[in-house]
């Protein structure tokens, strides 16, 4: 493989763990955790897995194992120093990354990460990222299945050594199974967003931002919040054949403690046609500047349309021909929505009374 290198301690015996339960079947599974929204570890939920047996017999058996689903595309790695100890992050100057992404066929990180599990010190950090089993690792699925998934969720292979995952939230709830290795995760509630000191929000990682501050050594001196989120933090200690249900927006931390690590996860019920974010991203630029008066005026229509608890009803004075936007969800409304949105953005749509 080809490499191009560019004080507070925060306990997690102190900190309360996650709701554990059992391996469960897929309907309870759907009636019980998928539809609540708080965090839960499912022990030995996917103990049975063939690549679960390989890995329960060493770091050399699950690459070996690992090895016989060459032959998909190239994974991309996350490749860095030793002197990041497994923190993949932002530079020192908050430029650039701390690491480089590189296009490796699947033979060249396993044989690193065989050579590295049996070296004295810090290894350089190797993550192989969200690969899709279709693409990546041919006959990974159909070999090793999960049925809790929703019918449609994609497995990515995680793979790698001791690297650590920095702080973030996936728009979509997410089963994640471990299959050889430790993992930790360091879970934080929504309600804690204004506590974790987001990063830039258009220039991430990976996709969605990440929290400043480091769980494991935070700086409560840069970062006097984030005292508060760890008051509301959670830890998960996971074996191999264990899997953790994290709901959508959930932050996360994800430390790795083996020499060679590899999970799955399933975005369940992913939708990409959801864009929160993107909304939140359009109002920070058409409303948050706004005079407060105007502000407020707007939170008014916010609550009304969106957040109030009977927001789904505000259409129902009008008969149902001409709710349009205002009716429930269906794939119509949704295009609907999705056509005005791109007719506003263009500068082809305008109120009805404006001048043309």
């Amino acid at each position: 493989m080809r490499y191009r290198w560019t004080m507070h301690s925060a306990n997690p015996a102190a900190l309360r763990r996650v709701k554990e339960r059992e391996a469960v079947t897929p309907e309870v599974f759907a009636g019980e955790i998928a539809s609540g929204y708080e965090p839960v570890v499912l022990r030995g939920q996917v103990a049975g897995w063939p690549a679960v047996q390989a890995g329960r017999e060493g770091s050399q058996a699950m690459l070996e194992y690992l090895a016989r689903f060459r032959g998909g595309a190239a994974l991309e790695v996350l490749v860095s120093t030793p002197e990041i100890d497994g923190r993949f992050f932002y530079s020192e100057d908050m430029q650039g990354f701390n690491f480089t992404r590189q296009r490796v066929p699947l033979e060249a990180l396993l044989g690193e990460l065989a050579r590295f599990a049996g070296a004295e010190g810090t290894p350089p950090a190797l993550y192989a990222n969200a690969a899709t089993a279709a693409e990546h690792f041919p006959g990974w699925a159909e070999a090793n299945r999960l049925d809790l998934a929703a019918s449609g969720a994609t497995p990515r292979l995680w793979i790698g050594n001791a690297v650590r995952i920095a702080t973030h939230f996936d728009a979509s709830a997410n089963v994640a199974a471990v299959v050889a290795g430790r993992r930790r995760f360091t879970l934080f509630p929504p309600t804690q967003a204004a506590n974790m000191y987001v990063g830039p929000l258009d220039r991430t990682l990976a996709g969605p931002p990440v929290s400043m501050p480091d769980p494991e050594s935070p700086d409560l001196t840069r970062y006097p919040r984030y005292a508060e989120a760890l008051r509301h933090a959670l830890v998960a200690d996971l074996e191999p054949g264990d899997a953790l249900f994290i709901p959508a927006i959930w932050w996360h931390h994800v430390r790795a403690l083996d020499p060679v690590n590899v999970l799955v996860n399933y975005w369940w019920a992913y939708d990409a046609s959801a864009t929160p974010f993107i909304a939140m991203i359009h109002a920070l630029m058409s409303i948050r500047d706004l005079p407060p008066e105007q502000k407020q005026a707007w939170r008014a229509w916010f609550d009304y349309l969106v957040f109030d608890e009977d927001a789904a009803s505000a259409g129902d004075h009008l008969p149902p021909h001409v709710r349009s936007v205002l009716g429930p969800a269906s794939e119509e409304r949704t295009e609907r929505l999705r056509a005005f949105l791109l007719g506003s953005l263009s500068g082809g749509a305008k109120p009805r009374n404006s001048p043309r």
